[in-house]
């Protein structure tokens, strides 16, 4: 049985980069322009870890993690946020709201897999 990722991110090519990414490593993706379509997608399905961006249009990052941390569900997924906001403030919030782990783009696919293999190996 494949480990699902969702990815949302409001940029196509971040999407297919980190999607192929992480496909080559056997796992299966799903993916989200944004946090509204993200809660759309996991909705009864079960997920086993979330990549998310911070800025994105309907629904951010903030809201997402804070929507999916309230449900039962997905309150104890991995949850890592894969941004451009860099400053210590973003960081902050973002690990507070509750994510596990705080990449900052551009990145290196490598550290993409590495983190993701810190939650599902």
């Amino acid at each position: 049985m494949k480990k699902v990722v969702l990815i949302a991110d409001d940029s196509p090519t971040i999407r297919k980069f980190v999607s192929f990414s992480l496909k080559m490593q056997g796992f299966e993706v799903l993916a989200a322009c944004d946090g509204m379509e993200a809660i759309e997608l996991v909705t009864g399905k079960k997920i086993d870890l979330i990549i998310t961006d911070l800025n994105m249009p309907n629904m951010d990052g903030f809201e997402l993690i804070e929507t999916l941390r309230a449900n039962e569900a997905y309150k104890d997924v991995p949850i890592i946020i894969l941004s451009s906001l860099a400053g210590s403030e973003e960081i902050e919030r973002g690990m507070n709201t509750g994510a596990n782990s705080y990449m900052v783009k551009p990145f290196d696919p490598k550290r993409i897999q590495y983190e993701v293999a810190k939650y599902l190996n």
